[in-house]
């Protein structure tokens, strides 16, 4: 019986042979399905980037300087679905079904009134971001930029809805009503994509003459598929959710002060190592700005991460399973258990990322190739970012892993201050000392650096990427996570 179908006295019954549980196939049915939606969406990043090549180079680099832009603005709404999945997880895992209502509708609120602001904010900030991250030798590049992410801004507030209402399910075990619903979402989004990027055409599959409609709205385009596909999965989710444990959520309760203090004290360090993991990525870009061919580096950003995400993919949804098992163990008491599954959970990570690093490294040329073969510059400097990350990409699945499984226990400060160190502390100072000759980027001052170029980049990222695998190893093996409050 799933979760959706259990009644609330079936799904909280206590378990006291949990210990003697196979960890291997608790932790794996929980993460299966987030680690199939992150392949959809693996997929439909990649294909974005095949799309917009076709557009031209000052598309890609548009795309390219936009990423950390828009990551900003969505990552508040992660940080919130970090805090739902820890009160309801720990409600859940308690058996408390009311507290597992009432901490949905009330992060849902904050969601809500969280998502609109921002959807305010973007307009305004897109201009400011375009002028400091696309190099001044694009100016074509910045006015697509503009564009952009002026109309991805109306996506922000059903993108609250959904990571909020994604994060409370994941909390009461259930990771596979997200995998379909944002899954349908990505379909959705590649077929808007097809159908608003490029002009009415005509192709041949198969020997057969089809006629394709067409928009024509290439960027823009990619936008308005991004806003459509997120609406209508938002709408999905909050009727769906009805049918769930979480009850009636469309009755959204703003939160009061306790209950803002509460969502805040979670959500708040989350959002925080998401603004200091992209604000350091922002002056990164910026970094990137000053080297020769900057405009190329920064345009094979992100089709690189598309690609190393299939090796991150399995901690993604390692992590969500270490996060909601983590609570529901802290909820019923049971630190233990808790310890153990995160450990096994991380070691999983580990071994998959390993295996897939390898293949991503030695086929790195091939696979640029492959998906950006208009624009061999692009993809030459893709695979060199590729070779680079995939040396250190064990440490990440560690990282992404134990971090979520912190997040999960309510522990949401240790992760930020881990962010902060290696982010700012590390990367962007040795990223600039490396890729630069001289360098006076604000609170960083040198006149000899080793002018390494993008390599230079390429390089401190993946050994900060180390240092932060071992350093979230360390937090939870001294386990501070087992004591903090959700």
């Amino acid at each position: 019986m799933s979760v959706n179908e259990a009644t609330p006295e079936e799904s909280t019954e206590p378990q006291p042979d949990a210990i003697a549980e196979n960890p291997l196939k608790v932790i794996w049915k929980l993460a299966w399905p987030a680690v199939t939606l992150n392949f959809l969406q693996t997929i439909n990043s990649l294909l974005d980037t095949n799309f917009i090549q076709h557009i031209g180079r000052n598309a890609l680099t548009a795309i390219g300087s936009s990423t950390t832009t828009l990551f900003l603005l969505v990552s508040m709404s992660m940080a919130l679905g970090v805090a739902a999945t820890a009160i309801v997880s720990r409600a859940f895992g308690a058996g408390d079904m009311d507290e597992v209502k009432e901490g949905n509708r009330k992060c849902l609120g904050f969601a809500v009134v969280a998502g609109f602001l921002l959807a305010f904010v973007a307009p305004l900030l897109a201009p400011i971001a375009a002028t400091a991250f696309v190099p001044k030798d694009a100016p074509a590049a910045r006015d697509l930029m503009i564009n952009y992410l002026q109309i991805v801004g109306l996506f922000l507030p059903a993108v609250f809805v959904i990571q909020t209402l994604a994060g409370s399910l994941r909390g009461i075990g259930d990771t596979k009503s997200p995998m379909v619903i944002s899954g349908a979402q990505i379909i959705l989004h590649i077929i808007l994509n097809f159908l608003l990027i490029f002009p009415t055409r005509t192709v041949h599959p198969f020997g057969l003459t089809m006629t394709l409609p067409g928009a024509n709205l290439g960027l823009n385009g990619a936008a308005w598929a991004l806003v459509i596909s997120g609406w209508i999965a938002a709408l999905v989710y909050l009727f769906y959710c009805i049918r769930t444990p979480l009850g009636k959520v469309y009755n959204i309760k703003l939160p009061g002060l306790d209950w803002s203090a509460r969502i805040g004290r979670l959500a708040g360090p989350a959002a925080l190592m998401s603004f200091t993991r992209v604000t350091s990525m922002m002056m990164f870009t910026y970094i990137l700005t000053q080297v020769p061919n900057g405009d190329v580096a920064i345009g094979a950003l992100r089709p690189g991460f598309s690609v190393e995400s299939l090796a991150f993919m399995p901690s993604f949804g390692l992590a969500i399973a270490a996060s909601a098992l983590v609570g529901q163990s802290l909820g019923a008491r049971n630190p233990d258990r808790a310890s153990k599954l995160g450990w096994i959970a991380a070691h999983q990570a580990g071994i998959v990322s390993l295996v897939m690093a390898v293949v991503i490294y030695v086929f790195a040329p091939q696979i640029t190739n492959a998906l950006m073969g208009e624009q061999p510059a692009y993809a030459a400097e893709c695979a060199l970012f590729l070779k680079h990350i995939a040396v250190t990409e064990v440490f990440f699945g560690y990282n992404m892993v134990l971090v979520g499984a912190q997040q999960g226990a309510g522990d949401t400060r240790s992760p930020f201050w881990l962010t902060l160190i290696t982010m700012w502390g590390i990367r962007v100072p040795l990223a600039a000392f490396l890729a630069l000759s001289s360098v006076n980027l604000y609170f960083i001052t040198f006149e000899h650096g080793l002018n390494m170029g993008s390599r230079g980049c390429w390089m401190a990222m993946a050994i900060t990427q180390a240092v932060a695998g071992l350093g979230s190893v360390y937090l939870w093996k001294r386990g501070a996570w087992k004591t903090a409050r959700a």
